[in-house]
Formats: C-alpha cells, structure tokens, sequence
C-alpha cells in the first residue's frame, strides 16, 4: 500500500470521527478511536505511542519522544486538540519523520470547525 493511499484512508477515518464527534474532546479521545478506526475499519497496521529514540553515532538516546500513531510502518500521523497550532508542532513533526527515516507525516487538529482547516501534511525529502 503506497504512502497516498494509506494517508487518504487517515483522512477519510479523520473525516468521519469529527462529523460524528465535532470538535472539543481530548486529543487521547482522538487517538484511540483513530487508532480502533484504522485497524478495525480500513484494516491497517497501526502502532499507537511509538517512541522514537535519537541516534547520535553509536549513542542511542531514549528521551521520551513518541508518535501519536505510525500507520503501515509508512505514515506518522500526528493528532491534536488545540485552539490554534503553534509553529513548533509541524518542525516536530518533521523531526520525526527524520529520526524515523520515513518520508509522510500528518497533523490533524481536531478542534476546528472544518476539519480541513486543521490537517497539515509534512514531507520529510519527498
């Protein structure tokens, strides 16, 4: 499955839990169903809170960074719940995806009034 059609079936599960939900429940709401939506709906790999170590030549540090959901092994998808998405969340992201070696990520704030107001796609060297 390419990283397209994977990153289609998180906005269509996205899409779904934010017209039956709305805005305004906490983001670990949003995860868990997200996570319960794209193995049991779409029949995807997921892992939920995989933390992400940083490697510093032969240094492998464990600080606490993890992805909110790795989907496929291909797409981290990045869930928030804020009022507005400062600048830093998306350079996050994007640190992510390079500590990991993967190439999508998405950013998907659910506390919007249109959800496609809130969903930032992040391409690490794509």
């Amino acid at each position: 499955m390419t990283k397209n059609e994977i990153s289609k079936k998180v906005l269509d599960a996205a899409f779904e839990i934010h017209r039956e939900l709305g805005q305004g429940l906490l983001e670990s709401v949003y995860e868990a169903i997200m996570e319960y939506e794209l193995i049991h709906t779409y029949g995807l790999k997921v892992t939920r809170q995989q933390r992400i170590p940083v490697i510093w030549k032969s240094m492998r540090l464990e600080l606490g960074f993890r992805s909110d959901l790795v989907v496929e092994s291909k797409v981290i998808v990045e869930l928030k719940s804020v009022e507005a998405v400062p600048p830093v969340y998306p350079k996050q992201l994007l640190t992510h995806l390079r500590l990991t070696n993967l190439k999508l990520g998405m950013l998907i704030n659910f506390n919007v009034a249109l959800l496609k107001d809130g969903i930032k796609r992040i391409a690490n060297n794509l």
